[in-house]
């Protein structure tokens, strides 16, 4: 986490002071939105068995999939509203210890209802976690580190899939019958408790803000703030910026910004969500090797996207960075639904899709946290992100009822494509006014 280097012994302090505080932060927040993750999309892989046994159908599979971000929309703007009043710690700690047990209270599921119902809790619980690491970074790290960070702390994503492939490939390979439970009911019970304990953890291990840091010395607290305090003075004189509660939902910036982040969203659950069906379908019906299979785009997926985020920062250049990989998920999507492409070449397909879209999701939140401040990012960050992740709900139900009706999945990916070019052209205007590159 080598952040930066300078000539100055200020320089050189101000390098020393952001590497021990991302080496302080950004393991342990990368590990919880590990966990976060493969409790969101387990379901990918628990649907490989659940669905035949339960009965359910692709569509209502979609369905039930997406239904969780129905409950992340309701409550996300209020749930990090609450976080910037009690603070980090004692609004993260809880959350997580809660949806570690509806997590593994899944594996109690009878039927589309009650996986219905669980689902949207876990939604809900889960809304205030995301939103409230984004901006609890905002209280650590000015533009100049940020999307580095951001980059760092979002390879959860791809790595959550590194992670869930082998994990669940294993489950539901070995333990079925055991202890006269399925395979997939083992799989949310096995997969469910580390957030729970990692939640324990949070309440004893994660500090507020650099005020509060004990771990940090008082000539080094004293550089971040006024770092910070500078930056929010020079938002503010720059002219267009939003800092108030009413600023971003009356900002035409942040409705733009969350339809943009729909767009790359919609690749990224297509992918998390289907994923294992697509190698089941196309490579091997074995769960240990779809597992392992699935570990390709996604580790490839965790190594673009911090090079891609460590080279923006390094040039301070953001809207090429995004548009460019956007138009490369998009085009590997594309790619991916020609008919009758064989299964190696649409493996590579999708692996080139998971490091575009991904790269574009982390390189994404360089733009709103740019232009909020105060509790217009509280309120901002969480309203686009609610926005955006309604494409969670939207694209796997999107490609289960396609699938259902058509037994392919060349429209689906097809939708995908589409929505990430219409989100790099989204990208394109709304940063048409701003300057390419941010401050050094």
């Amino acid at each position: 986490m080598n952040l930066a280097a300078g000539v100055s012994p200020q320089l050189q302090f101000e390098a020393a002071t952001y590497r021990k505080i991302a080496w302080r932060l950004m393991p342990f927040l990368l590990l919880c939105y590990i966990l976060a993750y493969v409790d969101r999309v387990n379901v990918g892989f628990a649907k490989l068995q659940m669905q035949s046994q339960l009965g359910m159908s692709d569509a209502v599979y979609g369905a039930g999939a997406g239904i969780f971000f129905i409950g992340y929309f309701l409550f996300e703007v209020p749930a990090n509203m609450i976080l910037q009043r009690v603070g980090a710690r004692r609004w993260i700690g809880p959350i997580m210890i809660v949806w570690g047990t509806l997590s593994a209270a899944t594996m109690f599921v009878q039927g589309p209802m009650s996986f219905y119902v669980l689902r949207f809790l876990l939604g809900i619980v889960e809304s205030g976690f995301f939103p409230g690491v984004i901006l609890y970074l905002t209280f650590w790290f000015t533009d100049k580190y940020r999307a580095k960070m951001v980059a760092l702390f979002m390879t959860g994503i791809p790595l959550s899939g590194v992670l869930t492939g082998p994990v669940s490939g294993w489950i539901l390979s070995r333990m079925s019958g055991v202890g006269d439970l399925h395979a997939w009911q083992w799989l949310f019970l096995v997969e469910g408790i580390p957030s729970l304990l990692a939640g324990v953890l949070i309440l004893v291990y994660l500090t507020d803000g650099p005020a509060k840091a004990t771990w940090l010395n008082e000539r080094e607290k004293r550089m971040v703030v006024d770092n910070l305090r500078e930056e929010e003075e020079r938002k503010k004189r720059s002219g267009p910026g939003h800092h108030t509660l009413g600023d971003a939902f009356r900002s035409v910036d942040v409705w733009i910004l969350a339809f943009i982040y729909f767009g790359f969203v919609m690749g990224n659950y297509g992918l998390q969500f289907w994923l294992p069906q697509v190698i089941h379908d196309t490579l091997t019906t074995k769960p240990l090797l779809i597992g392992w299979l699935s570990v390709i785009p996604w580790g490839s997926a965790a190594i673009g996207m911090v090079l891609a985020g460590h080279n923006s920062d390094r040039t301070g250049e953001r809207r090429w960075h995004l548009v460019i990989a956007g138009a490369v998920g998009a085009a590997a999507f594309a790619v991916s639904s020609t008919p009758g492409i064989s299964g190696i070449a649409g493996l590579a397909a999708l692996t080139v899709a998971a490091i575009g879209v991904e790269s574009a999701q982390a390189l994404f939140w360089t733009l709103p946290t740019g232009i909020l401040s105060g509790a217009a990012a509280a309120a901002g960050i969480a309203w686009i992100n609610s926005i955006g992740n309604l494409a969670g709900y939207v694209s796997p139900y999107m490609i289960g009822a396609v699938k259902d009706r058509t037994h392919s999945m060349t429209i689906a990916l097809l939708v995908l494509a589409a929505s990430g070019l219409v989100a790099c052209g989204l990208t394109l205007y709304a940063t048409r006014r701003r300057p390419a590159r941010m401050p050094q």
